[in-house]
């Protein structure tokens, strides 16, 4: 065994070691460039890799060399390194002063000689060893430094696929996690800002926004953001700003139709872009438009810190990221529409329940006016023409007829007209209710199970009055499933009548009330009326039909409602 061998397997397995006890490909380089030349009596060198987006030859690692070597990049072909990075074979310069290719990289290098890094065949890189003093290298040297090489490509390669594969797997949680949030986060903000979240988290980005497009108005609205560090202020100075899609750069991306990348957002090119947060830091980026129904409503985008040029992995993954966003961004709307139906639904009830409150009163004062009416008739006749007191008594009258006039009228205006009823189809209203409480049934971890009657059928009926009445009692069933639950709605025939069965799995209505349900403000919800189920059983009898308790239990409560067919 030669003195080369012991020394050569030494420096292989110092090698093969950093495929698992280095942390990441960068800092390996490091070590590899350390452990090569630690083999050689060697006064300086450096690793150097091809970057995919230019092309060039750039160094990654050096040893003894001025520290502003690094800056500047080779062509393949340029310089002894170039040259071997280009052909593919190991070059050894025993003289570099009779060298013509020999590219000085600091003073006093009299011998030079490198080998290519090579992964699955294809050139990645270079190794490069320089020494002070001529003939420093011989061909033994060359061999041994291109076996080096070789197990450096292999180390890298490794590393590098052990790094996309913590990527892909951290990644894969994000949008996993990305996943469940859409199913289980209802409110808009949490939505948005989970988006953002985890476009930020899946480019180990510096700062991801998310815009909200006018298309009538052509305006950029900032509705979300995610930032890291100290970037948050920057960020905020974007907030709820409205920007002319003229003036923002990010627009492009609507205009297209597709992902794309901007670089040196930095240079003063870009200082017009009024949809830019104003960091110099920011110099890659990254944009997609967010599409609803063939129509642009938004964009979502990412910015580095650092050069950074997208891979077409990431510009997929992105893409998969923004169709996220979009189903987020049309689900914040539809909640938003869900909550101001809620709140004029709210305030509809409100208003019903101020009329049946005086309804309610102007029924009890009409019996006692009435007593008073017919008492008080006959006391004028004692008096005579002159009496003043016979005056007195024509104004009394009069009053007590404006009591009653304005009694009457409450009343009538209470009484919903025989007018508005007409022609209905029963499944379409059920229907329609149904789809108004998607969203409440969703956020509340209520699943619907509706049961229409295999023909349709059709009754005389007010929609609103009815919608308010299944309303209620929808309403009524999720309160008492705080925890979700099964919701099912059956319908089913009987002779010139159909009955609609409510049932919920909660808990039950207390037996103690169970009689009294229908009774003006009897409630057991804090912040209830206790009016609802009055007002529905008003409204339903106002159809002719009948609401009522058909069971309750520690199983769930079932409610029915009875209404006549139309003929036909």
């Amino acid at each position: 065994m030669s003195l080369e061998e012991p020394n050569d397997l030494a420096t292989l397995y110092a090698l093969a070691s950093l495929a698992t006890s280095a942390p990441d490909p960068i800092s390996a380089q490091s070590s590899i460039l350390a452990a090569v030349m630690a083999a050689f009596p060697a006064d300086s060198g450096s690793l150097s890799l091809l970057t995919p987006e230019s092309g060039s030859l750039e160094i990654c690692a050096q040893q003894g060399l001025p520290p502003e070597t690094g800056d500047f990049a080779l062509r393949p072909g340029q310089g002894i390194t170039g040259w071997v990075t280009l052909h593919g074979r190991p070059l050894l310069v025993a003289d570099v002063s009779h060298e013509p290719r020999y590219i000085a990289a600091r003073r006093g290098v009299c011998c030079e000689m490198a080998a290519p890094i090579v992964v699955e065949g294809q050139i990645i890189g270079c190794i490069n060893l320089d020494a002070d003093r001529a003939a420093a290298f011989n061909s033994t040297d060359l061999d041994r430094l291109a076996r080096y090489a070789t197990e450096a490509g292999i180390v890298l390669h490794r590393l590098w696929q052990f790094e996309r594969l913590r990527t892909n797997s951290t990644q894969l949680t994000t949008l996993v996690e990305l996943g469940h949030a859409l199913v289980t986060q209802l409110a808009p903000e949490e939505l948005l800002s989970t988006i953002t979240d985890s476009g930020r988290a899946l480019f180990n980005a510096r700062l991801c926004l998310l815009h909200d497009y006018d298309a009538a108005n052509r305006e950029l609205r900032l509705h979300a953001w995610s930032a890291a560090g100290d970037l948050s202020a920057a960020a905020l100075t974007l907030q709820q700003q409205t920007i002319s899609a003229e003036d923002a750069l990010l627009a492009s991306t609507l205009r297209t139709g597709r992902t794309t990348e901007f670089q040196q957002i930095d240079s003063p090119r870009y200082r017009e872009a009024a949809d830019l947060p104003r960091d110099p830091s920011l110099c890659s980026a990254l944009a997609t438009p967010l599409t609803l129904e063939g129509i642009p409503a938004g964009i979502l985008s990412v910015f580095h810190d650092k050069p950074h040029r997208f891979s077409d992995d990431e510009k997929r993954l992105f893409t998969a990221l923004a169709s996220f966003a979009a189903v987020a961004l049309q689900n914040a709307r539809l909640y938003s529409r869900v909550f101001q139906s809620e709140e004029v639904l709210r305030k509809n009830e409100t208003l019903t329940t101020l009329g049946l409150l005086a309804a309610e009163i102007a029924h009890e004062i009409r019996n006692p006016l009435t007593v008073i009416k017919l008492l008080h008739g006959p006391l004028g006749a004692d008096f005579g023409p002159d009496d003043p007191r016979r005056r007195d008594l024509q104004i009394i009258t009069e009053k007590i007829e404006q009591l009653e006039d304005l009694v009457n009228r409450v009343l009538s205006f209470g009484r919903a007209p025989a007018t508005i009823h007409s022609r209905w189809s029963l499944d379409e209203i059920l229907g329609d209710t149904n789809h108004l409480l998607r969203a409440k049934l969703t956020q509340a971890g209520v699943q619907l199970h509706y049961t229409p009657l295999p023909q349709p059928v059709a009754i005389d009926a007010h929609k609103g009055q009815l919608q308010q009445v299944f309303l209620n009692l929808v309403l009524n069933a999720v309160h008492a499933m705080p925890q979700g639950g099964e919701l099912r709605i059956t319908c089913a025939h009987d002779r010139s009548v159909v009955h609609i069965d409510i049932a919920d799995t909660g808990g039950g209505i207390p037996s103690e009330i169970q009689p009294r349900i229908f009774e003006s403000f009897l409630s057991t919800r804090a912040g209830g009326t206790g009016l609802g189920l009055t007002i529905a059983q008003r409204i339903v009898k106002d159809h002719h039909g009948e609401l009522k308790l058909m069971a309750t239990g520690p199983g769930g409560t079932t409610m029915r409602v009875t209404l006549p067919l139309l003929p036909g």
